[in-house]
Order: C-alpha cells, then structure tokens, then sequence
C-alpha cells in the first residue's frame, strides 16, 4: 500500500473478507487501481480480533466461507454496533440469503462473476452510505452533548416544543408563566445551538428514542 501522508482519519478504506487468497489478491488490486486503499482477512475472525479502522468505507464478504459465514459476520458486527455497510459476494445466487443480507441492511449482494464495474459500484454507494451514517452520528453526538447542558425545566420545555405545544398549553402543563416559558424556550435554543423552532424539533428527533421517552429521565 502507498504511504500517505496527513489526516487519513476520513479516508476511504475497504476490508475484503475471503478465504481464497487468490481472490483477496484480486479484489485488493482492483481497489487499489481506482485509489481505494484496502484491509484485507482471511476470516471473519481475523477481522473480529484485528481493529477496524475509524474511517468511512465498507466490508466486501464472501458469504461461503469455512466455519463463520459472511451472514454470521454481518450479524456479529451489527450486534457490536458496527453498521459498517456490505457488499457480499457469492457463487450462487441463493435468493433467501440475498433476502437475508440486505434486510440487515448489506448494500448489495453480487453473484460470481460479476463486472468489475459492477462491484466497484456497490462499493463506492456503501463508502457513501456509511460516511452519511458516520455523519448523522457525529451530529447525533453533539446533540446529546449539548442537550446535557439543559437544566430539569428546559429539556421539559424542549419536549413540549418538539411535540408542538404552544407557550401557553407549555405553561398549563408544567404550572408556570408564559414568560417563564419564552425564557426556557429561549436559552434551550441557545444551549442546542439552533436558529429556528424548526431546527429544534428536527435537533430532537435526531436523538435516540430511549432519550426522548419522559421515562428515561
């Protein structure tokens, strides 16, 4: 692989999971001839007990190896909170693992041979995919950062705001003024960082639900 050089920190990188080396081989070439730097194991184990890089990109599996299959893998990942996207590679097209992987959310499932282009393709949409996903989780990030700032009173105004409430109902509900409202209202704006009522509402919808239940609180 060529050195580089700087933050590397959002460089695509691609791992290849296969069996076969010759395969691996392949795969890493054709790669590396578009400038995909690449990671590549010789089982799904080697890649459990290797440390995946924090980088946007995506798994390129075979689904028919020995002991833990490219479906086991994608499993184990998701069950360790690695969404990481997948494109799986088969030699037979086995229509109820297709079902099976893009349920849980694999990118594309090729059946060999398959065009070059083709998986290049499914790779460049998953390295897409997962920089949006590595996005919207560093916006989810700051948010929860900045909703911990709020006092009791203004994440009880937040939650009333987020459901559409008006000054008035907000101030029924929780036995305070109006004026006490637009305050909370106001400082729970500036403590989110947003602009708009709009942007606040789309700021709590972002967070997990287990957040947004009053009985999480």
């Amino acid at each position: 692989m060529s050195p580089t050089t700087g933050d590397t920190s959002e460089t695509p990188i691609v791992l290849i999971v296969d069996d076969d080396d010759d395969v691996r081989a392949s795969l890493r070439e054709l790669m590396l001839s578009v400038g995909i730097e690449v990671n590549s194991y010789a089982s799904p184990r080697e890649l459990l007990e290797s440390e995946i890089p924090d980088r946007p990109g995506c798994l390129v599996l075979d689904v028919r190896m020995p002991g833990s299959s490219g479906l086991d893998l994608q499993q184990q990942l998701l069950s360790k909170g690695n969404a990481k996207p997948i494109v799986f590679l088969s030699g037979h097209g086995d229509i109820p693992m297709t079902v099976q992987a893009m349920k849980a959310g694999a990118v594309d499932f090729l059946t060999k041979p398959f065009r070059d282009q083709t998986l290049l393709d499914a790779v460049m949409a998953g390295i897409e995919r997962d920089k949006s996903q590595r996005l919207e989780a560093r916006t989810v990030k700051q948010y929860l950062e900045r909703l911990k700032t709020l006092s009791p009173r203004e994440r009880e105004v937040l939650r009333e705001v987020a459901q559409g409430r008006l000054n008035k109902q907000i101030a029924f509900d929780l036995g305070i003024s109006e004026i006490t409202v637009k305050l909370h209202r106001s400082n729970v704006m500036k403590k989110m960082q947003v602009s708009s009522i709009g942007q606040l509402i789309r700021a709590w919808e972002a967070l997990p639900a287990s957040i947004r239940d009053p009985a999480s609180d």
